[in-house]
């Protein structure tokens, strides 16, 4: 380990750039869509165990049933998504649960008007069943 990062031994990558590369395309390819009106993978990617909980930068969310009706709501509220990029501030990796953090900057419509905008998001991870699934989310909007 090396400045508290583990290393990549025998060409293969360290657990903490296994969730990296998840973040990076699992977790990216699910928000792309539901910002386009489809929150199926976005739910895929969560876990089904409580406790889920969302505190969200439009809405709250805790259980499944309340998740379920939150990613429904952004869904149907969502279309015409020609941007999203997270950009990464931080994330780590402790046994079987991680966390992220940073900027989350999208362009597509909201309720059929186009926006743009920022939100920061912190989202806890489980590894469930050797694959990782969202726990818990908040987003708000950062200071002016």
């Amino acid at each position: 380990m090396a400045n508290g990062v583990e290393v990549v031994k025998h060409g293969q990558m360290s657990e903490h750039e296994d969730f990296i590369t998840w973040v990076n395309t699992v977790l990216r390819d699910a928000e792309v869509p539901v910002h386009n009106g489809d929150a199926s993978l976005r739910r895929a990617i969560w876990s089904r165990n409580d406790p889920v909980t969302v505190l969200g930068a439009w809405k709250n969310a805790n259980g499944q049933t309340e998740l379920d009706q939150l990613f429904a709501h952004l869904a149907d509220s969502f279309s015409d998504c020609t941007s999203y990029e997270f950009e990464l501030m931080a994330a780590e990796v402790v046994g079987d649960m991680a966390y992220t953090a940073g900027f989350e900057h999208t362009t597509t419509s909201v309720n059929g008007v186009p926006r743009s905008y920022t939100v920061r998001a912190t989202q806890i991870y489980r590894r469930e069943h050797g694959e990782w699934k969202v726990a818990h989310r908040h987003g708000s909007a950062p200071p002016e």
